[in-house]
């Protein structure tokens, strides 16, 4: 079974607000860095995002990958590699938990496998830069109001 990395943030809002910037699959590219565009590609009946396509550039790694998400309740989200130019494997979720008053704990677990040799250290390493980054985002993202 593949490693996955997985680290935690606490934002200063309420997980409802939280998930709704999550979901907010058309404003990525305003907070995300990597993400250029994204489109929702197909919506369950609840009108969320089943499948989406993200054009991504991390600088060494340049993709257009369509993911596959899975929403359990209201405090969780899955996503999977559906197709990708460059990677074998993306798997990741955020799960939130309410922690206190009018803020939730964010924890972004994510598995990478890229189609080209790497060693596993340096996947840990990207992985863990990856989710830094969106974990920062999301909070700057969310706790900014906008």
């Amino acid at each position: 079974m593949a490693e996955h990395t997985s680290s935690s943030i606490t934002i200063e809002a309420a997980p409802a607000d939280v998930m709704a910037v999550i979901a907010d699959f058309a404003r990525y590219p305003d907070w995300t860095g990597e993400v250029k565009q994204a489109e929702v590609l197909k919506e369950d009946a609840q009108g969320r995002a089943e499948q989406v396509r993200l054009v991504m550039d991390a600088g060494a790694i340049k993709d257009d990958q369509v993911l596959g998400y899975t929403w359990t309740g209201e405090h969780e989200v899955s996503w999977t590699l559906v197709k990708s130019q460059m990677l074998r494997q993306l798997d990741g979720s955020y799960i939130l938990k309410a922690a206190g008053a009018g803020a939730t704990e964010v924890t972004y677990q994510l598995t990478v496998d890229v189609k080209i040799p790497m060693l596993g250290m340096i996947k840990r390493k990207a992985e863990k830069v990856i989710i830094d980054r969106a974990l920062a985002g999301l909070k700057k993202r969310v706790e900014s109001g906008k």
